[in-house]
């Protein structure tokens, strides 16, 4: 019973770093006179069939939360200038 507890505890622990590592890589470096608007950015997805339900700024990057053209929840992070998907390593 003990295992199944710890082991159940460290799944939990490992959910709840995993939106923190998500965002450790990603960053840009945009002067804000050369970005985008994010509302821009929005329809230019809501174009693409995606669904946008939040869009914010993280580490000067945008990030999407919503459902992308083929119905799969995302989070994805976009060059405020360009709107090149990025990528975490």
């Amino acid at each position: 019973m003990r295992i199944l507890l710890a082991a159940g505890l460290l799944l939990l622990a490992a959910a709840a770093a995993e939106p923190a590592l998500a965002h450790g890589n990603i960053s840009c470096d945009v002067p804000r006179a050369e970005r985008r608007p994010a509302v821009e950015l929005q329809k230019h997805l809501q174009k693409q069939g995606w669904a946008v339900r939040k869009l914010l700024k993280t580490n000067g990057c945008y990030e999407v939360y919503g459902f992308d053209a083929n119905g799969r929840k995302v989070e994805a992070f976009f060059d405020p200038k360009t709107f090149d998907r990025l990528r975490a390593d």
